[in-house]
């Protein structure tokens, strides 16, 4: 799959200041990763530590969190990875669902996910 960079804006819970990132689109990744110095000079506080699997297999000790994001005139709250610094952010499928939006690699876009149907129980 090809990737491509989209422009979004996080701020935390609060105060709501806004900061506009460019971030990766990676579906194969699950959370978005932004920076924890990025997130940090936002007042945003990690919430746990947690192991997660790198694309190679390592697993390693990384904080998450939550962070207010802007995408596509939409804003939500949505679980966040803090990178180690200098890593480049990324949009994970979590986010990208939460959403409600699917990569389009050829175009190098996002485009409206329509909802999955609800199975009645």
């Amino acid at each position: 799959m090809g990737t491509f960079n989209v422009w979004l804006e996080i701020a935390n819970q609060e105060i709501r200041e806004f900061v506009p990132i460019e971030a990766m689109v990676d579906t194969g990744s699950t959370y978005p990763l932004i920076p924890a110095d990025l997130l940090q000079s936002l007042n945003i506080k990690p919430a746990r530590r947690r192991t997660f699997e790198l694309g190679d297999g390592q697993r390693i000790e990384l904080d998450d969190g939550e962070v207010r994001m802007r995408l596509d005139s939409q804003e939500r709250t949505v679980p966040v990875v803090f990178a180690p610094e200098g890593a480049a952010p990324l949009l994970g499928a979590v986010a990208l669902a939460i959403f409600g939006l699917a990569a389009d690699p050829v175009n190098k876009r996002l485009i409206p996910m329509p909802p999955l149907p609800v199975r009645p129980v």
